[in-house]
């Protein structure tokens, strides 16, 4: 945590070197001591430490300087820090100005020069000053800040990405919150500008798209190698095992995510079937866990990152990211899992980020505080959902095609579920329409039996339908299923253009695509479990196959 700042302003070097001296020999421990003979150039600090998110807990300014007086100073320091306590240093020839500024500027007290002994004529005054400051004083939050609007789909998608990527933020809804309203005023920011991101060291962007965000705070988007052993696309899962396992493994490992680890499973609040973790464990906390390890064993991270083709070139494969550069590696593995399906109701996308999100339960909750919302959805993710939500939420309701829970969703949820008062399911449903101006306010939910209608008031509604893989991008001609999920292994025999374009002695590997070198391993792969811990298994055992074919060629 930052230490609070004592802020010490005199034109006279001499005067000034002995009021910092006296001040560091007494509060160097507990306070930062900046200093300065020019007044302007304090008042000019002052919007970088507001920037950065500093406290400045006392002023201390002479009054006689030639570019303002030291009541002029602590008048327009206030401004910026009206909650530091304002000390003014006089000469016995300034005391009625002193007594006078008590008044006018809300002077917390005057010293008079010279102070010697500090012991007795500068550090009793200071010392009350300061602590009755401290008795009062909550520390400031010390990383990024997001000022924006709370239904705002460019806001949501900054708070979600930092959130995904485990990056702590103080979020500040322009309407509500004067902090908010403080730094765009300093800062000369119009409101169109919006969501204005500001750092730890005073910088900010403006509507900042995802990867001005990630190279901000340290994340990297372009490659450093000219070529890898094998470059593995998503990072949920299944993908982080693989870097875990190809990067201790000795092998020069890419691992490239579009937005954060975790995939669908680090958006879970709560997962409580995960082998090795009885009390449950949070997608967020196992995807830490994961890119912890991932980073131990030397893997180069890609992040935010999208990869848009593959092309092949003799044994290699070349990968085209969004920003224009390529990538060169020796073998692929596709990670990329599923997402959550649309929902076919009228005016949704409209609402899309204003009210209606794809999962992000975690990241607006607290925007949900003792209001109704609505989750559509029977699996375990809308159960998680659900769970969490009740400890935010009036109310939630689990709006759902079947009768009950039974044949979607793990018995462990349905219990915890049945056990919350606050938690309603409402079967045999659907959401027809929803309704609002600027944001979701009301949806229509429809009867599946009955085809009845009846409309109601909803502050959010959380969507975990189905699931699509994320397949789409894929140019390459790799074999998939009706539904989009890659094809591997012996189930690609069964695939008449297969046969015409395989032409290796051997079997493609249990995980390897029509493609050789290029494998798939998770929720996009068809035929997998979905589950976490077979995704981790598949991007495991996704390595071993690598080895396998490196070795033959």
């Amino acid at each position: 945590m930052k230490k609070p700042i004592l802020l010490a302003v005199d034109d006279d070097p001499q005067v000034l070197r002995a009021v910092v001296r006296d001040l560091r020999n007494q509060y160097g421990k507990d306070y930062r001591l900046l200093s300065t003979t020019s007044a302007n150039e304090a008042l000019e600090s002052l919007k970088d430490l507001k920037n950065k998110s500093e406290t400045v807990a006392l002023f201390l300014s002479d009054q006689r300087m030639p570019e303002m007086l030291g009541v002029e100073f602590l008048q327009k320091a206030r401004e910026l820090f009206p909650d530091a306590k304002r000390v003014l240093l006089t000469a016995y020839s300034d005391t009625e100005a002193a007594i006078r500024a008590i008044n006018d500027v809300q002077l917390d007290y005057y010293l008079m020069k010279p102070w010697d002994p500090p012991e007795e004529k500068l550090y009793p005054a200071l010392n009350d000053q300061l602590e009755e400051w401290q008795s009062k004083y909550v520390p400031s939050f010390q990383g990024i800040r997001i000022v924006g609007y709370q239904w705002s789909p460019r806001s949501h998608q900054v708070k979600d990405f930092l959130s995904g990527n485990l990056i702590p933020y103080q979020w500040l809804d322009v309407e509500s919150s004067e902090p908010g309203k403080e730094l765009l005023k300093l800062n000369n920011i119009d409101t169109k500008g919006l969501p204005a991101v500001f750092f730890e060291d005073g910088s900010f962007l403006l509507n900042p798209d995802l990867q001005a965000v990630g190279e901000k705070t340290g994340m990297r988007s372009k490659a450093s190698k000219t070529m890898y052993d094998v470059a593995i696309i998503g990072a949920g899962p299944s993908g982080l095992a693989a870097a875990v396992y190809g990067g201790s493994e000795g092998l020069n490992t890419a691992l490239i995510e579009r937005r954060a680890p975790g995939g669908q499973a680090g958006t879970s609040s709560r997962i409580e079937n995960y082998l090795g973790f009885p009390n449950g464990l949070s997608g967020a906390e196992l995807s830490r866990r994961a890119i912890s390890q991932v980073a131990r064993f030397g893997v180069e991270f890609l992040s935010p990152q999208e990869v848009m083709d593959i092309a092949l070139k003799d044994n290699y494969k070349i990968i085209t990211l969004k920003d224009g550069s390529v990538l060169n590696t020796r073998s692929v593995i596709i990670t990329t899992g599923v997402d959550y399906r649309a929902l076919e109701a009228t005016d949704v996308e409209k609402f899309t980020g204003a009210g209606i999100y794809y999962g992000a339960s975690t990241t607006e909750a607290h925007a949900c505080k003792d209001k109704d919302v609505y989750i559509v959805g029977g699996g375990n993710s809308a159960g998680q959902s659900a769970m969490y939500l009740s400890n935010h939420a009036a109310r939630v309701f689990i709006v759902i095609r079947k009768r009950d829970l039974s044949c979607t969703m793990s018995q462990y949820l349905i219990d915890q579920i049945n056990a919350t008062p606050n938690i309603q399911l409402v079967p045999e449903t659907t959401i027809g329409q929803v309704f609002g101006q600027e944001k979701l306010e009301e949806i229509c939910l429809e009867d599946i039996n009955t085809k009845a209608r009846k409309q109601v008031k909803a502050a959010a509604l959380f969507i975990f339908i189905g699931a699509k893989p994320i397949t789409d991008w894929i140019k390459l001609d790799i074999i998939k299923d009706d539904k989009g999920y890659i094809e591997t292994g012996r189930e690609l025999l069964k695939y008449e253009s297969f046969k015409k374009s395989w032409k290796l002695a051997r079997e493609p590997f249990l995980l390897e695509t029509c493609s050789p070198g290029i494998f798939a391993a998770g929720d996009v792969r068809a035929g997998a479990m979905n589950r976490v811990a077979s995704a981790v298994g598949e991007g495991a055992m996704a390595i071993k196959f690598v080895h396998e074919y490196l070795a033959e060629n």
